[in-house]
């Protein structure tokens, strides 16, 4: 089947000719005709499989054909809820780039970035639930509803504010939910959203793509990162896109990368909205051969001809496994996909083959291969931790600790002896100076009459220093 034979409007048949699309996907096949006939529908399709222009070219078609409520000057007609600010960002470019030639336009809505030009609507929850506190936005007037990624928004706490928005749109609309995994979080909203939907499943629940290349790698945790440059310098591959599992490892990591002379940055929640783009930017341009990112971009992050993803840090959560190497291997392409696994990761292994049914190939024949193959108590991995990475890893922080150690046991001395000498000269001075007793008074000088009478003669120092302290301690 073709595009032209899903009774698309020819502005979009021009825009979908212009990128080179001829037959639509399976998703797009079967959603298309029921969105262009207004159902509610319930997509199941994993990532990569081009289900953004499922619903965003019935969506221009539909809003182009039906009469603009004129109570507003600008009504917002569609919302499309996203998890992340780097989905939003994907869907609207394809939304601007399918209706160039349609007089539909669309904006996006996301925090990290001042509000002010985006408040003509595309959005993440959080901010469109701030832009309506502030009355900026008025979504009464909003005909289609869309929920991408709703698995995503349940993994990542957003559907609370979900729930919030759905109670600020009309009663009477057309409801899109999309989801690449259907747990039963998902089917018990779906059941209270949705209106006799109809339900597209274009794939097996949580399957893998078949044309992705996977294999793993069993190392010590210690030596993940000396793996991962060998890699990169061995085996061809271009572009590749690292997850870790915090934050800071992506930092660490990107700047061992660097060092190592691979161009890399990283990507996660705390650094800016400017600085997440200029790295998405330079890593699709292949000025930067490795993004390393968290799992924030491990849904809608279209790059093209993505040729690897490597997950340095296993997910404890299946799901997300496949969501990770659905980066790669998309729109019928090709792809790989590597896993490092350490003694600790070994259970998520087990839980990724039973959900995808598949084993992935095991690869023994590298420079780093597994020692340790027991988990260490508690207490002793974090003694192992505090002393820092071992042999082949970069033991840069546990040569600081040990200096910084090195440094107070120094000081401590030095404060020792200059406490030592100090006492040694008090007892010398007080050694010199006369003790006075009760048998030997302190004695008078003698003073002219009419005058004033001296103060009395001060304590010796040693006394004088006890009444201060005893002074201040009371």
């Amino acid at each position: 089947m073709n595009f032209d034979e899903l009774q698309l409007s020819p502005l979009l048949l021009k825009a979908l000719d212009q990128k080179g699309y001829t037959k639509p996907s399976p998703i797009q096949e079967q959603a298309i005709p029921y969105v262009l006939n207004g159902q509610d529908l319930l997509g199941c399709a994993q990532t990569g499989t081009g289900k953004t222009a499922a619903f965003a070219l019935p969506i221009i078609q539909n809003l182009m054909e039906r009469p603009k409520n004129r109570q507003k000057k600008k009504p917002i007609r569609s919302l499309i809820l996203t998890p992340t600010r780097e989905l939003a960002l994907q869907i609207h470019e394809n939304m601007e780039e399918y209706g160039a030639s349609t007089p539909i336009n669309s904006a996006v809505i996301f925090g990290g970035v001042s509000a002010k030009p985006q408040i003509q609507s595309l959005a993440t929850p959080g901010r469109l639930l701030d832009l309506i506190g502030q009355h900026e936005i008025d979504l009464s007037f909003v005909e289609i509803f869309v929920l991408d990624e709703a698995d995503r928004m349940l993994d990542m706490g957003f559907i609370h504010d979900v729930k919030r928005v759905i109670t600020l749109l009309p009663k009477k609309r057309q409801t899109l939910l999309f989801s690449a995994t259907m747990p039963d979080e998902i089917q018990t909203l779906a059941a209270k959203l949705l209106h006799n939907p109809v339900k597209v499943e274009v794939t097996p629940v949580s399957s893998t793509v078949d044309l992705i290349e996977t294999a793993l790698y069993y190392v010590d945790k210690a030596n993940k990162w000396p793996l991962l440059v060998h890699l990169l310098k061995h085996e061809d591959v271009s572009s590749t896109l690292v997850f870790t599992r915090t934050k800071h490892g992506a930092d660490r990591g990107a700047k061992y990368l660097n060092k190592s002379g691979i161009t890399a940055a990283a990507i996660h929640g705390d650094k800016s909205q400017g600085a997440r783009q200029t790295a998405l930017s330079n890593f699709k341009s292949g000025r930067l051969r490795v993004l390393v990112a968290t799992d924030i971009a491990a849904r809608g992050i279209d790059i093209e001809e993505l040729s690897c993803v490597i997950n340095f840090d296993l997910p404890n959560i299946p799901e997300t496994y496949v969501h990770r190497i659905g980066r790669t291997g998309r729109a019928g392409l090709g792809g790989r996909a590597l896993s490092f696994s350490d003694i600790e990761e070994k259970a998520y292994v087990k839980d990724i083959e039973k959900l995808t049914g598949k084993t992935i190939q095991v690869i023994g024949d590298h420079p780093y291969p597994m020692k340790i193959f027991e988990i260490a108590p508690k207490e002793e991995r974090n003694s192992r931790q505090a002393k820092g990475p071992g042999k082949g890893a970069d033991s840069r922080r546990a040569k600081d600790s040990r200096r910084a150690k090195d440094s107070r046991r120094t000081k401590d001395s030095r404060t020792a002896a200059d406490s030592r000498r100090a006492a040694a000269s008090r007892k010398q001075t007080s050694a010199e100076k006369p003790v006075l007793t009760q048998s030997q008074p302190a004695p008078q000088k003698t003073r002219p009459s009419g005058k004033r009478p001296h103060a009395p003669a001060p304590l010796p120092r040693r006394s004088s220093q006890m009444a201060i302290r005893t002074l201040h301690s009371k």
